[in-house]
């Protein structure tokens, strides 16, 4: 009777680790839609415009829209930005990319852009309308709103 007992608790066991295992993401399958995207002036090219050869039209090569985050590691309202970001990288995972620009380590790119200061957001509309630009911390609710009206063309009564 031990003998069964021990057995039923060791399957039950297995059971449990298993179902927990399957819960978890494995490692690296959906970490990089629920983070922003770290760009340097060589993925900035491949993946937003060929600022380079380019450099006086804006010629999107992404395949969905985008908030390109230009900030500085210094700089406090990057600082206090950067979670909201994070959050909204994962809540609109696959739907959106949300990529960061440290305006120090690639000034080429900050430059073609023109930013003067930090943070700046681009917002790229994957359809044919001009990207548009925002300055300083903006609410979490108000980028929901660009996200949803402006790069993902919702209505606000969806």
């Amino acid at each position: 009777m031990k003998m069964k007992r021990a057995s039923i608790i060791l399957i039950l066991m297995v059971f449990t680790a298993v179902a927990a295992l399957a819960k978890e993401p494995s490692k690296g399958e959906n970490n990089k839609k629920a983070e922003p995207i770290e760009l340097n002036d060589i993925e900035f090219v491949k993946r937003v415009h060929d600022f380079k050869r380019n450099p006086n039209k804006f010629i999107y090569v992404g395949d969905k829209p985008a908030i390109i985050d230009f900030y500085a590691t210094w700089c406090g309202p990057c600082k206090q930005l950067a979670p909201t970001l994070k959050a909204l990288a994962a809540e609109y995972g696959d739907e959106i990319y949300i990529y960061k620009v440290d305006v120090d380590k690639e000034p080429d790119i900050a430059r073609a852009y023109g930013i003067r200061s930090v943070p700046s957001l681009l917002f790229i509309p994957q359809s044919d309308e001009i990207p548009k630009m925002g300055q300083g911390v903006i609410p979490k609710a108000d980028l929901r709103k660009e996200i949803d009206e402006f790069l993902l063309g919702k209505s606000v009564s969806e």
